[in-house]
């Protein structure tokens, strides 16, 4: 077993399977490079204010460079043995630099370290997150400019509704991932404090500049309360909440996806590259990575459940309970990543059947509520209109017609005499949608509208 930082307290040491049980090195691997990067800005800070000689602090300056430079070249392989990140590279520095390497941790916690190289991961890794909500949400919007007059049926209850278009469809899923990227952005400027300098609680007696650190390390502050910053995992909790968010949407997209993609529906023709087959059946064609990303949804969902059950319990302060946040946290952002990834190559590629969208919204009598507002326009209150039009739709039922259209004058105006000539011009699928032009329907233009609107939330950066 390796000599671990906390070694001179304790005469035994966990058995082998005891210490790998609560190693961490398996998780916090990742951070090798963030670690390195606040050693570095914590050596300079202690060699500028005289806690060590300072060319002692160029010197550890030098040797965390070499190491970071034999990583990233993988000259320099991570001891998987080891108890975590943090004591593998002091480890090295020791191994190296003597007791010059053993100068690095002073007026540090492994505490407070953790929680600095957790954040500084954070803010490079989320923005590649919100990079790619970005480019998944700027391809629906490239094909709901293709289709801002694509006619098809929308939902409730999963049943037809009212005619709308597939570009308004598109826009209703971008606008979630606005709300999403907006979500992971907020997150990243209350993660945006450093820890160091707050040791293991208490802060240290040691005349640490914690404005330096922080500044060194692109943070906009230090933590406001030494106890606070270590025992904090907001920012790992609202980014999971986040990441569990974005996961609904894109299941729920998913879902229309698989509806669509149905014999039944035979609204969307996915490419074959983001298709499988039937290891039995000759025929089939399925939407695997669709259904593979709203099965995902759960994993996020998972973590996001396993850190709040971390958190609710532990009293304020470090616990060994924390090291869980690591491994939820980042399984999350790592499936958010794939999955926005994997449906944008999905999305950009697929084919639709526009002849069969639109045909889908004649019978079924979407058409119905454009009927009784057709009689609110000619002076009827709204409740007498919606009762003619529920009558002429039961008329309709009982006379095996399939929409409002196929009744005669005559027979409409059994229901209401405000009903004339023109409603049939009214009632088409392509009038309904036009019609609805209000800020947010479905109408061509304004669609058009909402796109322009949407790409300029998308486009911009905190």
């Amino acid at each position: 077993m390796a000599k671990v930082l906390w070694s001179g307290r304790l005469e035994e040491k966990p058995e082998a399977e005891a210490f790998a049980f609560q190693a961490s090195i398996s998780v916090d691997r990742r951070l090798a490079l963030d670690d390195i990067r606040g050693s570095r800005a914590h050596a300079a800070m202690l060699g500028k204010q005289g806690i060590i000689p300072g060319e002692t602090a160029e010197q550890l300056d030098r040797a965390l460079e070499e190491i970071a430079r034999e990583l990233e070249s993988g000259s320099l392989e991570i001891d998987p043995e080891a108890e975590d990140i943090h004591s593998f590279i002091e480890g090295i520095l020791t191994e190296r630099l003597g007791d010059a390497g053993r100068m690095v941790h002073a007026g540090r916690s492994r505490n407070d370290q953790v929680a600095t190289d957790f954040r500084l991961y954070l803010k490079r890794r989320v923005p590649e997150v919100c990079d790619e909500i970005r480019l998944a949400a700027e391809a629906l919007l490239d094909r709901a400019e293709e289709h801002a007059g694509t006619i098809m049926p929308g939902y409730t209850h999963l049943q037809r509704a009212q005619p709308v278009s597939l570009g308004h469809q598109f826009c209703a899923w971008c606008a979630a991932l606005v709300r999403d990227l907006g979500r992971f952005s907020d997150a990243l400027v209350r993660l945006d404090e450093c820890p160091l300098g707050a040791g293991a609680l208490a802060g240290s007696g040691l005349p640490l500049d914690r404005e330096k650190t922080a500044r060194d390390l692109g943070f906009s502050r230090p933590s406001l309360n030494s106890m606070d910053a270590v025992a904090d995992r907001d920012f790992a909790l609202e980014l999971a909440a986040a990441a569990a968010i974005l996961m609904s949407h894109l299941s729920r997209f998913c879902e229309d996806v698989v509806i669509w993609a149905s014999e039944e529906f035979k609204f969307i023709n996915l490419a074959e590259s983001w298709s499988t087959g039937s290891s039995i059946m000759p025929q089939k064609k399925n939407p695997d990575f669709a259904e593979l990303i709203r099965g995902k949804s759960g994993r996020s969902a998972g973590n996001l459940v396993t850190l709040l059950t971390v958190m609710k319990g532990i009293p304020y302060a470090y616990d060994k309970d924390l090291q869980e946040d690591k491994e939820a946290l980042f399984d999350s952002l790592d499936t958010v990543y794939s999955c926005l990834r994997m449906f944008r190559g999905m999305m950009a590629s697929a084919k639709f059947n526009t002849d069969i969208m639109e045909a889908a919204c004649t019978g079924g009598f979407l058409e119905a509520t454009d009927a009784a507002e057709y009689l609110v326009k000619k002076g009827l209150p709204f409740r007498k209109a919606h009762e003619a039009a529920a009558l002429v739709v039961r008329d309709c039922v009982d006379a095996g017609q399939r929409s409002i259209g196929e009744r005669t004058l005559a027979e409409l105006k059994k229901r209401s005499e405000y009903f004339e000539a023109d409603l049939f011009g009214a009632i088409t699928p392509a009038a309904c949608v036009a019609a609805r032009n209000l800020p947010g329907g479905p109408a061509p233009e304004e669609v058009r509208r909402q796109i322009a609107a949407l790409r300029t939330e998308v486009r911009k950066r905190i």
